[in-house]
């Protein structure tokens, strides 16, 4: 390769002749174009494409015509970034205005029928857009040629053209040869920013420039880059063919931020392998900018209409600017710098990997760049939307099952998409019931002295649990063992009682003074048919005659439904009326139930509204007591819950109840207890949801609206039955429970659970 001042450069890959204009006082440089070609005519069948993503874009017209073609399949640059994911989106570049700055184009193909803007002109003379090189046309090919049946077809098909010839007069062979360049070309400096500025004027979105010089850019060429880039353009820059650790000189604008605007790509070249090509100019210092894409053995016609395998950074550049253009008509509220940030940020890591100094940010890669990017939101919301999960019901949901429940989301790029979020609605699992009554270790204790009573419950901690589960190697601390929760009792006159409990409900402290307290069984029955922790509670309670009236408040948490969620509060009230006739203790209340952020203990995150619930609780109960030991006992639970939220509210209709019979001295010092139970399940109703199903992009507001209905009543009803046998056993008492549970958390499809177990606790 020889170089001089003011002399002539002979490109080493592709022969050709390029000016270089490096004399002192030139205020113009002179470029060459960054491809080269072969002489065969025939294209070797390219790799599959990858599968479409998903969700789609919003709005996206429905593909009326089958993408996946011969032609597509011929196009192996389109396959291998799968431009296929944009097609099947209604996405192929319609009124998307693409500008070209190179040698001109073959008008006489009709391969770019009624796709050539009226903007395009000779932007270096007066001799119209003709090309007589080829090249120009081989690149607006790559990036917007029609489609020609099995043949190689361009990037964004539908695009329009501005095509603006630069190449100097004169300075272009007649002579086409066998290298399917059909010769070279020298262009200035003052013509790629007259180009530029056409192209801005035109409405261009995007401008392609395969080319490239080692002179620095002129101040009237960043001044008309810098003119394109604030009008919102993305322009994609060839890195050169020399095989150098750096682009060239006019590629390297990009790192100019001033001017760029992070909307300048350096387009450098791969094979079908993936691996960077030997020709192409490596990302070096430019790396933040620099994006890869097929540039080997691409199929284009030349200015004659002969299709030839041209190979250089000249075609990977209109890959790119094709995939651009893709993007800007899929998604019109992108901006330019957008488009190239999302361009860049989804690129593909290198094949066999790669450092960032020779592939820059990675392959051109149009399945991610047409996926959700970033956190997502509900259309016209600051609500979230997750990829995972969006609610959970409660165990009194079970296997209630969502569908339909599709919406407009917005990505960080404000890009809308249709995303159905039935598979993101979670049921809960199964409350595990026996193992925290016999793992927990949970001891209590009741202390009284008549008017006033003290009852604690205790339980064991290891010595990692109480290090925040770190691990200790050879730790020989012994297990220790704190207070759980606890409640006083204070009788303040024969007729009036005041109880206050922490980490215990407000309902046990009722229980006990109306006479509703029974047997103890392994397996409790969850009142809300969810799993909840009471913070603190109070309760009074007055008898006027044989009437009894009881007030109580509680507050607490519900388990948290996502790992890492802070779990969600509730407040809890309530009215008992108790009576007392002959040996029968009766109860009939209501309960108010207040959720923060839950609806029975579901959680319904921002993507359905977060709705939250009110719940009114009627409650009955009876009690029977011989004097032989009998105990027959009943309760009734009817809910009706009003779940409002920020797309929608609903009614819910739920209940629970159980019967239970016992037996003192049935052997002796012993006694036995039978209860079946229902835990509460929702009977009927869910959630009536108003989401956004359409976004209009030039008012940034939803415009279209589709009801929901998210029945929240299970199929599965669970049926729990517990048989217990105490004896009194020294200090304590040895009690055999048998248990049998047929649809584990009203999940129909659970197959049922049944076990036994020995427990042994002492009083004291």
């Amino acid at each position: 390769m020889d170089t001089g001042v003011g002399g002539n450069r002979r490109h080493a890959r592709t022969g050709r002749v390029v000016r270089i204009g490096t004399a002192v006082g030139v205020t113009s440089m002179m470029l060459a174009a960054c491809g080269g070609g072969g002489g065969v005519q025939s294209t070797p069948t390219p790799p599959s494409a990858t599968p479409s993503p998903s969700p789609a874009p919003s709005p996206s017209p429905s593909p009326t015509q089958n993408y996946d073609t011969p032609g597509y399949r011929a196009t192996k640059g389109a396959v291998s970034m799968n431009a296929l994911a944009a097609y099947q989106k209604g996405a192929t570049g319609t009124g998307i205005a693409l500008g070209v700055i190179d040698s001109g184009l073959d008008t006489r193909t009709g391969l770019f029928a009624n796709r050539i803007s009226p903007a395009s002109t000779d932007v270096a003379g007066t001799r119209g857009i003709g090309d007589e090189d080829g090249h120009g046309t081989a690149v607006a090919f790559t990036a917007a040629g029609g489609r020609g049946g099995t043949q190689a077809q361009g990037v964004a098909f539908d695009a329009t053209l501005v095509v603006l010839r630069a190449d100097e007069p004169g300075s272009c062979t007649s002579s086409s040869g066998s290298s399917g360049l059909g010769g070279a070309c020298s262009y200035s400096s003052d013509a790629i920013a007259r180009g530029l500025d056409v192209a801005r004027t035109a409405g261009a979105r995007v401008v392609n420039i395969s080319l490239g010089s080692n002179d620095t850019p002129p101040a009237a060429l960043l001044a008309a880059i810098g003119r394109a880039t604030a009008a919102g353009m993305v322009i994609v820059i060839a890195a050169g063919n020399d095989g150098e650790s750096n682009p060239t000189l006019l590629a390297q604008i990009a790192n100019n931020d001033s001017v760029a605007r992070g909307q300048v790509i350096i387009a450098g070249s791969i094979g079908t392998s993936g691996t960077i090509s030997s020709f192409s100019n490596r990302a070096g210092q430019s790396a933040t900018h620099y994006l890869t894409a097929l540039g080997e053995q691409v199929e284009a016609p030349n200015a004659t209409g002969t299709r030839y395998l041209w190979s250089g950074t000249s075609f990977a550049a209109p890959q790119i600017s094709g995939a651009a253009a893709l993007l800007a008509q899929a998604f019109p509220n992108l901006t330019g710098a957008q488009i190239a940030d999302l361009l860049l940020r989804t690129a593909r890591s290198p094949a066999g990997g790669g450092s960032a100094s020779v592939y820059g940010r990675g392959t051109l890669d149009l399945t991610a760049a047409f996926q959700p990017v970033g956190a997502m939101s509900v259309a016209g919301t600051t609500a979230a939307v997750s990829m995972g999960i969006n609610a959970r019901l409660s165990p009194a949901m079970g296997d209630a099952t969502a569908s339909g429940l599709s919406l407009v989301a917005l990505d960080g790029y404000a890009r809308a998409y249709h995303v159905d979020l039935s598979g993101t609605v979670a049921q809960a699992s199964p409350r595990a019931l026996l193992s925290p009554a016999l793992l927990g270790r949970v001891e209590g204790a009741v202390v009284s002295d008549g008017a006033r009573s003290v009852a604690l419950t205790s339980a064991m901690q290891m010595p990692g649990e109480m290090r925040l589960r770190s691990i200790v190697p050879g730790d020989a601390s012994p297990p220790g063992r704190r207070i759980v929760a606890g409640s006083i009792t204070q009788t303040l006159s024969p007729d009036t009682a005041i109880g206050l409990g922490f980490a215990s409900g407000g309902d046990a402290l009722i229980s006990g003074w109306t006479g509703q307290a029974g047997a103890a069984f392994l397996l409790s029955d969850p009142g809300f048919g969810v799993d909840r922790a009471p913070i603190a509670s109070g309760a009074i309670r007055h008898a006027w005659g044989g009437l009894g009236i009881s007030v109580m408040a509680e507050s607490g948490r519900f388990a948290a439904p996502v790992p890492g969620m802070v779990p969600p509060r509730y407040d809890q009230s309530g009215l008992t009326l108790d009576r007392r006739l002959g040996d029968v203790a009766m109860t009939l209340g209501v309960t108010r139930l207040a959720e923060r952020s839950t609806v029975l203990g579901g959680w319904f995150g921002g993507a359905l509204g977060q709705a939250h619930g009110l719940s009114w609780f009627a409650d009955a109960g009876a009690r029977w007591r011989d004097a032989e030991g009998w105990t027959l006992a009943t309760r009734w639970r009817s809910g009706w819950t009003r779940a409002t939220g920020g797309l929608g509210d609903g009614m819910l209709q739920s209940r629970s109840w159980s019967v239970e019979a016992g037996k003192n001295g049935l052997f002796g010092r012993d006694r036995f207890d039978l209860r079946v139970s229902r835990p509460l399940r929702v009977e009927a109703g869910g959630l009536d949801l108003r989401l956004p199903s359409h976004w209009d992009y030039a008012s940034a507001t939803v415009d279209g609206w589709t009801a929901e209905r998210l029945s929240l009543a299970p199929t599965g009803r669970e049926l729990l039955v517990e048989a217990r046998h105490g004896v009194m056993l020294g200090t304590g008492e040895l009690s055999t429970h048998l248990f049998w549970r047929r649809d584990p958390g009203h999940i129909a499809m659970l197959p049922p659970e049944r076990g036994v177990a020995v427990k042994y606790g002492l009083t004291f």
